[in-house]
């Protein structure tokens, strides 16, 4: 059913099951057994998901009160960004009486369990990454009340938007490698086409375009350790001058450019700066401790959260991006 026309009712999955509405209630009431057969059930339920029904809540509220639900929609849970994301959101959401339920993106897990195919499940809304946002259409999640995070503004389905200040950790990681006097960048770039990893390379671009003197060049990895590793040997072993300063996506990604480096017969940071962004537990795990951007994830959970609860009662969410900062370690330091 497109998007904008009449909502499907109970009726529409009986006809197209071929059931009654009685049938269709038991059944997506999670009430059939020993009163619907398998089958039956089954039909039920397909026939629900093509239709995208979902329980009226206007109705269902005047009957239960709210759900008090709400759908986190994240990436594949790879790094504890995600779930500080999580922590944060279930933390105002539980003072307000609402509870999270946190659905991985399919990408990179395997099949997740369809969220609405039960009566059950229906929820008040949803809370979604941009990196995950194309589970939003199998789901039908931007079809209620959406909060995107890490979303472009212009481009988020009409959706209210939070987000970090990623600009703002790119041009503080900048301003610092261009200050030690580095003028030859490499950037390793996550290999994700996601919103928040084109504003790292825009700004990234920009800002050195106005910095005279300097040489920038773009790797692509997708975000493992094994996939950097790959990613900065080639560009090590490419001719030309060797970069001074690697500028990378990711906590995780430069993890795998140290191996790299390390592999060349280069050291951290004498040969090569090095930088990340999010400041997970491995940036200070490895050695020399990695200079990063630190975002807070569950800050961001709870703005998240705020934004919603904003949605929907009617009231405009806050506006401004996070803040975030450069915390300085020991993976930069001056070119030789």
């Amino acid at each position: 059913m497109a998007r904008g026309s009449t909502r499907p009712t109970s009726r529409d999955v009986a006809q197209a099951a071929g059931v009654s509405q009685a049938a269709v209630s038991l059944v997506l009431g999670d009430k059939w057994r020993g009163r619907v057969s398998e089958p039956t059930a089954q039909r039920v339920r397909d026939a629900a998901q093509e239709l995208g029904y979902r329980p009226n809540l206007a109705a269902r509220n005047l009957r239960l009160g709210r759900t008090r639900t709400v759908l986190l929609v994240v990436p594949a849970l790879t790094t504890e960004f995600f779930a500080e994301v999580y922590t944060g959101a279930a933390r105002v959401a539980a003072a307000h009486g609402f509870g999270v339920v946190l659905y991985p993106s399919p990408e990179g897990v395997g099949p997740a369990r369809d969220p609405f195919a039960s009566a059950q499940a229906a929820l008040d809304g949803v809370i979604a990454s941009s990196m995950a946002a194309d589970a939003l259409t199998a789901i039908r999640g931007d079809q209620l009340p959406l909060v995107m995070l890490d979303s472009d503004p212009e481009g988020s389905l009409g959706a209210a938007t939070v987000n970090l200040d990623i600009a703002d950790g790119i041009r503080q990681v900048t301003e610092h490698l261009l200050t030690l006097g580095h003028r030859r960048f490499l950037h390793l770039a996550a290999d994700i086409p996601s919103w928040t990893f084109e504003v790292r390379a825009r700004e990234l671009a920009s800002r050195l375009a106005d910095a005279p003197g300097t040489d920038l060049r773009t790797i692509r990895a997708p975000i493992s350790i094994e996939g950097a590793l790959r990613a900065t040997e080639a560009a090590l072993a490419a001719p030309g001058p060797r970069p001074t300063a690697l500028v990378c996506d990711d906590d995780k990604l430069a993890v795998g450019a140290y191996k790299a480096i390390r592999r060349a017969g280069l050291r951290v940071p004498d040969d090569l700066s090095v930088t990340g962004l999010d400041d997970l537990g491995l940036a200070t795990a490895i050695d020399p401790e990695l200079t990063t951007v630190r975002l807070d994830a569950e800050a961001f959970g709870e703005r998240g959260m705020r934004a919603l609860l904003a949605v929907l009662e009617g009231r405009p969410p806050e506006e401004g991006d996070l803040p975030v900062s450069l915390v300085v370690r020991g993976s930069t330091a001056p070119p030789r």
